[in-house]
């Protein structure tokens, strides 16, 4: 149910402040606006105020501000839901959207990927002045799965586990958040990582952004296997586990590391986990504990089952607020990286470097919204904040009926000096609509699969 809950609040949310933009920005340039709909297809409430209809429509998976003199927009009346319900007012030639001189209908046509920017960018301010910065002051490294990695991730095999690191190149780092930020502003190239008293390592970065991320996703804060907290009721607790305690052996295998006991409990869902603790005072512990079953989403998007026990580690942290000035330049640091993020993931998708299998439709979005929202308001704010921007980015796609598609049409009227026929439009823009079905058939079919078939 909070899957669906979270749901429907991103999309409304979202689509809400696309369409506002739109909206206002046909307002303040005077163009007549008959219709704004949340939703698409048939119209499920309504009313009507001044000039505009207001409505509510079925399908929660869009929404639009219909705007008079679009004539291309006929192609889509079918999503729209019809003719308006009530006394329309004539349209007056000189509102119309086609009677506006260009840099009038580029500003409407773009404001909704605006809003969505700047809805994205006070999200993140607004986090950074609520909750201020949490860092993670440990520079001690793990790397994951160290044996196994390949390619470019291979000379992270030399790094060596629980060290502090010292430098990343030429810049000193005191921190986790230093190291990583270190890490992703480095050149692409070699790049020596070096170590308190361990032997320094070269690694050769990508420049993408999304390949650098992929290759160094490994690389992780080392912490002690230490208990930090435990939840009433939950296997741990049960088993007679305590803050302070220290995981020596897990499934019979020594444990090094709170990644490795990590990894040991989420492997035995519903399976018996032997465990040895060692206490203060050296004390040893031996229990044995029923990690719970629970349904998570991996990096390929599928379902698959982990066990809980209900504990935390001990995390080194400082946290510390942060001002107007300092929160607004990292929500726009935050608002720029996640949109270079997303092109480079989405240049991928064309180039064919990324599987379209990738591709989430209402199911993902549905899954990633609950599980944010349980992880609290803090990462449920984040996911919004960065899906927003998810949606500008798709919506400027050159596509007919996307927002890209109609700002090509107004680059191809400013170079030409007349605009492409009625007859084109409506023609590319069945075009387009075709395209965005299928992109939208293709993710739910993703979706069916992952959650369904698991596969």
């Amino acid at each position: 149910m909070l899957d669906v809950i979270a749901f429907f609040v991103v999309i409304s949310v979202l689509i809400l402040v696309h369409e506002l933009g739109h909206f206002l920005a046909a307002k303040s340039v005077n163009i007549q606006v008959p219709r704004f709909s949340l939703g698409l297809g048939p119209r499920v409430l309504g009313f009507r105020h001044g000039e505009t209809e207001y409505v509510l429509s079925a399908i929660p998976l869009g929404g639009y501000v219909k705007m008079a003199g679009m004539e291309d927009d006929e192609a889509a009346e079918a999503l729209e839901g019809g003719a308006a319900v009530g006394d329309e007012p004539p349209v007056d030639p000189e509102r119309t959207f086609d009677s506006k001189p260009l840099w009038a209908r580029a500003w409407v046509i773009s404001a909704g990927v605006i809003f969505n920017m700047i809805f994205a960018f006070l999200v993140f301010v607004g986090l950074g002045l609520a909750y201020g910065h949490t860092e993670e002051t440990t520079t001690r490294v793990y790397v994951a799965g160290q044996d196994t990695l390949s390619g470019a991730a291979a000379a992270l095999r030399a790094v060596p586990q629980g060290v502090d690191i010292e430098a990343v190149g030429q810049t000193t780092v005191d921190s986790w958040d230093d190291v990583q930020e270190a890490l992703l502003d480095a050149p692409a190239g070699p790049v020596t990582l070096r170590f308190d008293g361990a032997p320094p390592v070269t690694v050769d970065l990508p420049a993408g952004g999304e390949e650098r991320l992929r290759m160094l996703a490994p690389l992780r804060p080392f912490y002690e296997p230490v208990i930090g907290r435990v939840v009433a009721g939950r296997p741990a607790a049960e088993a007679g586990i305590r803050p302070g305690d220290r995981v020596l052996e897990a499934a019979g295998r020594p444990v090094r590391s709170w990644d490795e006991f990590e990894d040991v409990i989420r492997a035995h869902p519903g399976r018996a986990l032997p465990v040895v603790v060692e206490r203060a005072g050296g004390e040893r512990f031996s229990a044995t504990l029923h990690p719970e079953s629970a349904r998570e989403m991996n990096e390929k998007m599928r379902r698959v089952d982990v066990g809980k026990i209900g504990v935390a580690g001990e995390v080194p942290l400082a946290h510390r607020p942060i001002g107007p000035a300092e929160a607004v330049a990292r929500g726009w640091e935050q608002t720029w990286g996640s949109t270079a993020m997303i092109v480079e993931v989405l240049g991928r998708l064309l180039t064919g470097s990324e599987s379209m299998r990738s591709l989430g439709g209402p199911l993902a979005i549905g899954q990633i919204s609950g599980e944010t929202a349980r992880l609290g308001m803090y990462a449920f704010l984040s996911f919004l904040a960065i899906f927003s921007i998810n949606l500008a980015v798709f919506n400027l796609l050159p596509i007919p009926i996307l927002d890209g598609g109609h700002l090509l049409f107004i680059a191809i009227e400013a170079v030409r000096g007349r605009p492409l026929s009625v007859e084109q439009r409506i023609r590319l823009s069945h075009v387009g609509m075709i395209l965005v079905i299928g992109l939208m058939v293709w993710a739910i079919t993703n979706d069916i699969l992952r959650v369904v078939f698991n596969i």
